[in-house]
């Protein structure tokens, strides 16, 4: 017998339309509102171009490959991007200032409640000015969305957060310490190498599963994502902060402390919402971390991605500066919700077999 569940009826259809329409309408209003809030600020929208040489250079990110035929007939590969964060970065260094981007990223292997192949990313970038003026960012963001939407409660399974309170902050040394009795810190040195035995036995003591090949960063994930980011978000929002080096691949180390680097993620509901850097300006260093991941997506996926040359080359005269990449339909879903990604999209894709969305 075939256990495989029927799939859901297609968007197009008049009465599924009709019922998430109101959810669509609200996501125009949100963006519209965020869009002039950006305005107001004296920042520049910007299109980045979809089609790159190269998706993104991240482990466990993985792009959609297509190819590219000149007018001599010949195929390059390229890729439809995962992030604008590339290009992005590309206009910094040309001379930008302060830039932000609703860009269409895609990403394969990715489809759940939260996740889907082709997405919108509200990327912004501030040149001078440190990340932290984007956790202040974050929070405006989060009541103008809301306001928008015409709602004072952000939602998703059951789980409530004010979009108007100040977001909790809380460094990733304390969420280990705090929800799983972990001291994080002690398992990475000065130069930023990581104890893989010392957090597995961590890990262990805590009643969390280590396998033989579980790398140090597996061993993280597996805390974060069963110990920590359950409790995150909750009744306000969380910003996560002061990630160690290793997983931050674009953030630079943070002053005094080059054990971690400046990023943090922003959570609500739950749901991680927004992943900031202090972008690292070094491309000797950007190289490396890029070889290295890249030699760890070959160990687990056997694949890699080429690095983009020209984005190593823009670095060496990008000034200093913060960006950010929030998941624009996670906020909408948040802010309308919904109990899905798929909800809050015009037209979202359909799963392989066809039928509905």
């Amino acid at each position: 017998m075939d256990s495989t569940p029927p799939s859901p009826p297609p968007f197009w259809r008049p009465d599924i339309h009709a019922n998430r329409r109101p959810a669509l309408l609200a996501r125009g209003r949100i963006k519209a509102a965020l869009r002039r809030w950006f305005e107001a600020r004296d920042f520049t929208e910007v299109e980045a171009a979809i089609l790159q040489v190269s998706p993104g250079n991240e482990t466990h990110l993985h792009g959609f490959g297509t190819t590219l035929v000149d007018d001599a007939a010949r195929p390059h590969p390229y890729y439809l991007h995962t992030s604008p964060e590339f290009a992005a970065k590309k206009l910094l260094a040309a001379g930008e200032k302060r830039i932000f981007d609703f860009a269409r990223v895609f990403r394969n292997r990715e489809r759940t409640a939260l996740h889907h192949p082709e997405f919108t990313m509200l990327e912004w970038y501030r040149v001078g000015e440190d990340y932290e003026v984007l956790m202040r960012d974050c929070a405006a963001l989060l009541a103008e969305a809301a306001a928008a939407a015409g709602t004072s409660v952000l939602r998703w399974r059951g789980t409530e957060v004010d979009p108007a309170a100040e977001p909790e902050r809380l460094t990733l040394q304390e969420a280990f310490a705090r929800h799983a009795g972990i001291d994080l810190l002690r398992t990475v040195t000065a130069d930023g190498e990581v104890d893989r035995g010392a957090l597995a036995a961590d890990a262990l003591e805590a009643g969390l599963r280590v396998v033989p090949d579980d790398s140090w960063s597996d061993i993280f994930s597996r805390v974060l994502s069963e110990r920590i980011e359950p409790h995150l978000g909750r009744g306000h929002a969380t910003i996560l902060c002061e990630y160690p080096i290793s997983e931050a691949a674009l953030a630079r180390p943070k002053p005094g402390d080059p054990r971690v680097a400046e990023r943090f993620e922003l959570y609500a509901c739950g749901v991680e919402l927004a992943n900031a850097f202090g972008e690292l300006t070094d491309p000797a260093e950007q190289r490396r971390r890029f070889e290295a991941d890249m030699a760890e997506k070959e160990r687990i996926y056997g694949e890699r991605y080429p690095i983009d040359e020209d984005f190593l080359a823009a670095l060496e005269s990008m000034p200093t500066a913060s960006g950010i990449a929030l998941g624009f339909d996670r906020l909408v879903m948040l802010c309308t919700g919904a109990r899905r990604i798929e909800d809050v999209l015009w037209t979202p894709v359909a799963p392989p077999g066809g039928g509905g969305a």
